[in-house]
């Protein structure tokens, strides 16, 4: 019986176990690191369309100066804001958020807030906003 069982090649249980372990424990730790860089991408997206916004804000104040005149309308849905700014939806489509994620708000001509709407994608229940100082935050 020896002799037979001498030749076979293999892995015991406890070998098979302790993989298993291993991975299991890689798991635990690589999981919540990959979330983690899904939320920044998220959030670095949203800025970026923030910031995209902003610029044309900026640009049409400094042609008319005044801001478009809306009032939390999404970006490209207003009549003749997106024509506006120069913005088209494609302009602010991205992997994690659509135009439809963007509103702008004007305050009497000389100060706006850009907002990014979508809780689920956010995973935090919260909006971002950019003010025209370019402070942003979420509410």
């Amino acid at each position: 019986m020896k002799r037979f069982l001498g030749n076979q090649k293999g892995f015991t249980l406890v070998e098979l176990m302790i993989v298993i372990v291993i991975v299991g424990i890689l798991a635990a730790v690589a999981i919540p690191i990959y979330q983690g860089n899904i939320r920044k991408a998220k959030m670095s997206e949203c800025d970026a369309a923030l910031g995209t916004i902003r610029t044309a804000m900026r640009v049409f104040y400094a042609e008319h100066g005044r801001y478009p005149n809306v009032s939390d309308v999404p970006v490209t849905q207003s009549p003749g804001l997106g024509d506006s700014l120069n913005i088209s939806a494609m302009d602010l489509n991205g992997k994690y958020f659509s135009a439809s994620n963007y509103s702008v708000t004007v305050v009497e001509d000389t100060s706006y807030t850009i907002t990014c709407t979508n809780a689920d994608v956010l995973g935090t229940g919260k909006t971002r906003t950019l003010d025209h100082r370019g402070e942003l935050s979420d509410n």
